[in-house]
């Protein structure tokens, strides 16, 4: 019994064993195609009955042929008519035809009904995962996730297209086959149920065997082609530090284990059909036997034309048989990739109770906010829609006594308190692992607190929305992700709806419109892979120029110019420093010369803050931030 093939990415898991059938979530398949083609769903089951009852129907037609025909012919002698024959021949010809007609009818049926459902599951699993929460992506590999797009949405498709119609129509076969066979001899009839029986037994022996194989075949297929793909990507790193012999020796590894399972797999797979094939033989050479014992020895009324039928029927349900074997295999497997992607769709989407919004407003001659807008005068406010208040949009952040762990056993953060006024920069400062990040992740509700308060423009931010929320924080990380799209795209995914002015300012002012003019399209010019055409600084001032583009009241600085060269660093500075006056901003930076004009610097050590002042301050009580800034201790 053969299984399915074909690799995964992102070395996916597959159990060593058989994975049993799920009715629950084949239950829920055949619920969401119902609901979307009923119709066509209706037009092939009927294409299927129409199909399988034609096949067999074939065969018994063949007992009438012989006896009501071909063997009265036999005796008329060189005057017969062959008209009858003829006639006869074409109700056959037509019940073939349309068994065939059906066929099609049902497997183009099929595919429109495959791709349509699969689009349907891709469509909203991409929709779903927009609205979950980052600890769900920090909780799973990238390519765990992406095989659910690829292998398993396969395996869903080969299901949804062969195996389920073809799992039908070999029940209604077989159904049918049995019961002509029964009208037909039900001496013969137990003959062929032994010898099925015995197929049967050899085959899930044999199956039990190359099924294991095959699971260990498809998990060593993604194992190397996740090591190819993982190579692939650091390839530099490999010839750099000369690890290509090593990496060589680890690929022949992965290659040679792929190369056993998928040997075991082929030849336990590659038997079966001789085996059945010449059991089947054996079983047409035993029926006829005893049919035409039973038939001369007057044991049962069976006639020529009656044996032949039988023979015929006998033939063709091993096929069917073999079919369901083989297609219950491959339905359990794609289910197991189907459960994966339910597991998806039922992974509840990160809440959001916010009923505060943001909005456009105009501020009156007496300083009232008043919910209109025109071009002149428009300014940004928080509307709370359940009181219909609105409160002016400042960007004073507060984190009162905020507790926060990414897993309950450990805090990350403890007791923090900050007070960031409008237009003050914030830096924090810290080793590696003491909270820095985080406390901007909490800032953003990427993770809600284990304890304490946020509050943006004294509201809690629990009580705003999070899109609105993030609209109103801009953000430079120190790891940046450029999309495949023009450079000019790119800068406006700060702000979909800036005009292409406005993304020139914003560049000008990051210092990136003199490199991108020079780039072979300028803004036109596409990137893909991520703008690895690209130097790594060039990426991050088209970063800043996204944030610049975006104009928010908080600017969140994630070691934003941790990538720019020293002499670059210090015209970047002067944009930057343009786009900071009168904004909130947090910065996170390692280089401390970067930070000496911040406001209140917060130096923190192991989740809480230790220190905290600005630069003349901190410097005269000679604590931690002073020996970072003068080398005695060194951030990690």
């Amino acid at each position: 019994m053969t299984g399915p093939g074909g690799g995964g990415r992102g070395g996916r898991n597959f159990p060593s064993k058989l994975p049993k059938l799920d009715a629950k979530t084949f239950a829920r398949l055949i619920r969401l195609i119902y609901q979307e083609h009923t119709v066509r769903l209706v037009v092939v089951v009927a294409a299927i009955l129409v199909s399988s009852l034609a096949s067999v129907a074939g065969s018994v037609f063949l007992r009438i042929l012989i006896d009501s025909y071909i063997t009265p012919m036999a005796g008329q002698g060189p005057g017969v008519s062959f008209a009858p024959l003829i006639g006869a021949l074409m109700k056959m010809a037509l019940i073939y035809a349309s068994g065939v007609i059906a066929t099609y009818t049902y497997n183009r049926l099929m595919v429109t009904v495959s791709q349509r459902t699969l689009k349907t599951i891709r469509d909203t699993m991409f929709s779903h995962m927009q609205g979950l929460s980052i600890r769900y992506f920090d909780t799973r590999s990238h390519g765990d996730l992406m095989s659910l797009y690829t292998n398993d949405t396969d395996t869903l498709r080969q299901m949804v297209t062969q195996s389920i119609p073809n799992f039908i129509s070999s029940i209604v076969t077989v159904t049918a086959i049995f019961i002509a066979m029964l009208a037909t001899s039900w001496q013969l009839t137990i003959v062929v149920v032994i010898s099925l029986t015995s197929m049967l037994f050899i085959s899930s022996r044999i199956a039990r065997k190359s099924g294991s194989h095959f699971m260990a075949q498809q998990k060593a297929i993604g194992a190397t082609n996740g090591y190819i793909e993982e190579m692939i990507n650091g390839q530099k790193v490999v010839q750099t530090f000369t690890y290509e012999e090593r990496a060589i020796e680890r690929f022949e590894a992965l290659n040679e284990e792929l190369y056993v399972n998928a040997f075991n797999a082929n030849r336990y797979a590659n038997i079966l059909m001789p085996i059945m094939g010449n059991i089947s033989y054996i079983q047409w050479v035993i029926v006829a036997i005893v049919g035409g014992t039973l038939a001369l020895s007057g044991l049962a009324p069976l006639t020529l034309g009656a044996i032949a039928s039988f023979l015929q029927l006998s033939r063709t349900i091993n096929m069917p048989i073999n079919q369901m074997a083989q297609q219950l295999n491959a339905v359990a497997m794609a289910l197991a990739g189907t459960k994966r992607i339910f597991d998806l769709l039922d992974e509840k989407p990160e809440p959001d109770l916010g009923y505060i919004s943001l909005t456009h407003a105009t501020r009156s001659e007496d300083g009232t906010l008043l919910p209109t807008c025109d071009s002149t005068s428009c300014v940004w406010a928080w509307r709370d829609e359940k009181r219909g208040t609105l409160t002016p949009l400042a960007g004073h952040v507060q984190l009162l006594d905020v507790d926060f762990g990414y897993t309950e056993e450990t805090l990350v953060l403890k007791d923090v308190s900050i007070d960031a006024l409008p237009g003050k920069k914030i830096a924090l400062v810290g080793a590696t692992g003491a909270g820095k990040t985080t406390i901007t992740n909490l800032i953003n509700r990427f993770y809600d607190l284990a304890d304490g308060k946020i509050r943006y423009d004294g509201i809690n931010i629990n009580r705003i929305r999070k899109g609105e929320l993030r609209k109103s924080l801009g953000v430079v990380l120190q790891d940046t992700h450029l999309f495949t799209d023009t450079v000019m795209e790119n800068i406006r995914y700060g702000r979909l709806d800036a005009t292409d002015e406005e993304v020139l300012e914003a560049a000008k002012m990051a210092n990136a419109d003199f490199f991108i003019s020079h780039l072979p399209h300028g803004y036109q010019s596409e990137l893909d892979g991520g703008g690895t055409s690209l130097s790594q600084g060039q990426r991050q001032l088209i970063s800043i120029a996204r944030a610049i583009v975006a104009n928010p009241p908080v600017l969140v600085l994630d070691e934003a110019t941790s990538s720019i060269d020293t002499h670059t660093e210090a015209v970047v500075q002067q944009g930057m420093d343009a786009l900071m006056a009168g904004r909130t901003v947090f910065v996170i930076a390692h280089r401390l010369s970067t930070i000496r004009n911040a406001d209140m610097i917060m130096v923190l050590d192991e989740g809480r803050i230790i220190e905290a002042g600005n630069h003349e301050q901190l410097m005269k009580i000679e604590g931690q931030y002073w020996r970072l800034y003068t080398g005695v201790f060194e951030l990690e």
